[in-house]
């Protein structure tokens, strides 16, 4: 949580995963809604003024319609997909916790670690960045789960942040990962990918 966002209080941190729309003013809504779309344009080397259909033309980042469709059906089917991934990391950064997918990533390639040396690197490495206080991206925690992952630094295994890693899914499967799918973003990401795509508008 970045401490700028002081408004929130310390027991509702303690719930969710990220910032809701609701605790932002009004105006910042507004903000958030051209930030990811800025975001998207910018992804992807092109106009913010064209439309989502142009932008997912580029072979590379473009997901089919049953792609984006079955992105709703589980938070695992949409970061198991490069472009769902993508996206949702997007629209995390615009509710200010896009630390939760990057730590879960790191977690993902920590597993397929196999060097013991590399193994005890990358856990220090994700301990200083995630989960130490006042880490440069620091994810909500409790005590209990901070405190076993301490506990094995000196002998890191692919498991040692396992724990954690459930925690941060659970968190952006029941908070973030719903508001992504019912969002503008998704929304208009449907329409693309389907060939009803709207202009965005900078």
């Amino acid at each position: 949580m970045r401490e700028n966002l002081a408004s929130v209080s310390f027991q509702s941190m303690a719930f969710t995963d990220c910032m809701k729309p609701t605790d932002l003013p009004t105006e910042k809504k507004g903000i958030k809604r051209k930030n990811w779309r800025n975001r998207i344009g910018f992804l992807l080397k092109t106009n913010t003024s064209q439309s989502l259909l142009d932008l997912m033309k580029n072979r590379s980042y473009r997901p089919t319609a049953d792609d984006v469709h079955q992105w709703a059906q589980s938070l695992d089917k949409l970061i198991s997909h490069k472009y769902g991934k993508t996206v949702f990391c997007i629209f995390l950064k615009s509710e200010f916790c896009e630390e939760n997918l990057e730590f879960w990533t790191a977690c993902e390639d920590f597993r397929n670690i196999t060097s013991h040396k590399e193994l005890a690197s990358k856990a220090n490495s994700i301990y200083e960045e995630f989960i130490k206080s006042e880490a440069p991206k620091e994810i909500n925690l409790d005590f209990h789960t901070k405190n076993a992952i301490v506990q094995t630094l000196h002998e890191p295994t692919v498991t040692s942040f396992l724990a954690a890693q459930k925690k941060v899914y659970s968190l952006m499967e029941n908070n973030s990962y719903p508001r992504f799918i019912y969002s503008d973003l998704y929304k208009e990401l449907c329409a693309a990918a389907s060939g009803e795509g709207k202009h965005i508008k900078s």
